[in-house]
């Protein structure tokens, strides 16, 4: 098991050496000046000029991709070019909220993605399985930003009982929108592969001995078949958990949410590069560690993935 770890530990180096060089290499070469932007109209060119060197944006461009690495190294994502606060501190007040996000939206589509899977699955209601199908195309196809205006119009406008934007300190009337809109496709396909997965296990060959020996219902699904039905649930909601912390820029954008994705926003608005290349590659950080937790996990539930991942 310790190989198992050591190796997957070994393959994100390349991963975020390859995030941190993307990201720096892309913020150089969109088009615009980050000084003249935080400068305006107001300052001849030669304070323009005095502000890059106090930014340090006057130096080679290899001499400022070293500079960056060794910053790195001693965990210093610099400064913000517009408020000149740390990054580092704009990220920790962020991340919470985009955490309690997150784990809303992954809760949801655990909860009601595995029920209706579950019940899908069964033979009592065939009819649920045409309509999850239709169910989970439907998750699948509705853009989030489109979804998130739908719920505004829906209960803040006409019904009026949420709110159609902002955070109150982390209410859950405010919550509940961000967290069903981020969730919705997760949801949607967590049931379909909940459903494909218990159909397939139930077929399996310790299952029909488990019913020859007269146990019910609950004892074989909730002892047999359930565990071994949740390996595959297990990698989509640890991928989709990772997308969560790196990809809720447009709810977070939609709802008025303070979370890191509407930090971003901003950022790339008033093109403040160190804000930019420290949050995505915070949530970089933070999506490779999930997935390693979801390698761990998923070694743990069935062994001969780590038999695999040890290349015996």
């Amino acid at each position: 098991m310790l190989k198992f770890i050591a190796k997957r530990l070994l393959t994100l180096i390349p991963v975020l050496w390859g995030v941190v060089t993307v990201t720096f290499i892309v913020m150089y070469v969109v088009p615009g000046d980050p000084v003249r932007s935080i400068a305006g109209e107001r300052y001849d060119e030669q304070t323009i000029e005095e502000l890059r060197a106090e930014l340090g944006l006057d130096k080679p461009l290899a001499v400022q991709y070293v500079d960056y690495l060794w910053k790195l190294a001693r965990l210093d994502l610099g400064r913000s070019f517009v408020t000149r606060r740390p990054v580092i501190e704009s990220i920790r007040e962020r991340f919470p909220r985009t955490m309690l996000l997150a784990f809303s939206a992954m809760l949801i589509a655990v909860v009601f993605g595995i029920s209706i899977g579950v019940l899908a699955s069964s033979p009592r209601f065939p009819w649920l399985g045409n309509s999850l199908m239709t169910f989970s195309l439907v998750g699948v196809s509705i853009p989030v930003f489109w979804l998130g205006l739908l719920l505004i119009y829906l209960f803040s406008i006409k019904l009026s009982i949420l709110p159609p934007s902002g955070y109150g300190g982390g209410s859950i009337q405010y919550l509940i929108m961000p967290a069903v809109t981020l969730s919705f496709a997760s949801m949607a396909t967590v049931a379909r592969v909940t459903r494909a997965s218990f159909l397939d296990t139930v077929g399996e060959d310790y299952v029909r001995t488990a019913r020859s020996k007269g146990l019910g219902d609950i004892m074989i699904y909730g002892k047999h078949v359930l565990r071994n039905a949740l390996i595959p649930v297990i990698t989509i909601v640890g991928a989709d958990f990772g997308s969560y912390l790196s990809g809720s820029v447009l709810t977070e954008s939609i709802f008025g949410w303070p979370g890191l994705g509407r930090l971003v926003v901003q950022a790339i608005l008033k093109r403040d590069f160190p804000v930019i290349r420290g949050a995505v590659i915070f949530m970089a950080l933070l999506f490779v560690i999930v997935n390693l937790v979801v390698d761990i996990s998923y070694g743990i539930a069935d062994p001969r993935m780590r038999v695999g991942g040890n290349g015996e």
